[in-house]
């Protein structure tokens, strides 16, 4: 019977003497880096997949190369780079030349911007806005009253098409940026080639969600 939850959010050692650090770490009664060997065994599998394998080491070295000041010692790097840049070297490291973005409708600025980007680093770019299709609310049994614009002619966000169409334009990396809740995971379901995302959407904070959780304890301290 399982008694332990993994929780890992909630380990009560700092993050040097962790388990999960070093082989002489910490570790809570529900680390799985300390309970879960079998996984771990099978996950080393997965790597062996020569495709998997170089995706990985591409997205290590990135990782690494997002920091400078590295002859200092780890206390002492700092970032170097925004995401977007660190998308485009990754995409170049794994030779990808076409691109799918997709995009909310409520981004379709952004998303022009970030087009050009992408294009003037000479990669291909298919992109799909989230209301593709011209499918009505009402196809998912929306009702009129939870609709934006009441009594209007809607279309839905759509994206398993929105996965769908970049599938069969047969793009090698997806960016997605801008979806919402619950679209995103639809859309990273159905999606065939390996995606990251770019942003998240965030009506509120202006795609910020974390502002929230960085004042929990005084604005949002109601989320608690």
């Amino acid at each position: 019977m399982k008694t332990h939850i993994i929780n890992c959010a909630q380990c009560p050692f700092d993050m040097p003497d962790r388990l999960c650090k070093k082989e002489t770490g910490k570790a809570p009664a529900f680390c799985p880096t300390q309970n879960k060997k079998e996984l771990i065994d099978r996950c080393l599998e997965e790597y062996q997949d020569r495709n998997i394998l170089e995706f990985a080491k591409q997205a290590s070295i990135q990782e690494g190369e997002g920091y400078g000041q590295k002859e200092l010692g780890y206390a002492h790097v700092k970032p170097i780079k925004p995401r977007i840049l660190e998308t485009i070297e990754f995409a170049h490291k794994m030779k990808y030349k076409r691109l799918g973005l997709v995009f909310c409708v409520g981004l379709r600025k952004e998303a022009k911007v970030v087009e050009n980007i992408f294009s003037a680093n000479d990669f291909e770019v298919v992109s799909v806005i989230c209301k593709v299709g011209r499918i009505p609310k009402e196809q998912i049994d929306v009702h009129d009253s939870q609709k934006i614009s009441v009594g209007q002619f809607e279309s839905m966000c759509n994206p398993i098409l929105q996965a769908l169409v970049l599938n069969d334009e047969k793009t090698e990396f997806n960016i997605l940026m801008g979806l919402c809740v619950g679209h995103d995971s639809l859309f990273l379901k159905y999606a065939e080639a390996p995606c990251t995302v770019l942003a998240v959407k965030d009506r509120l904070l202006g795609h910020n969600p974390l502002a929230a959780i960085y004042n929990i304890d005084s604005y949002y301290r109601c989320l608690k």
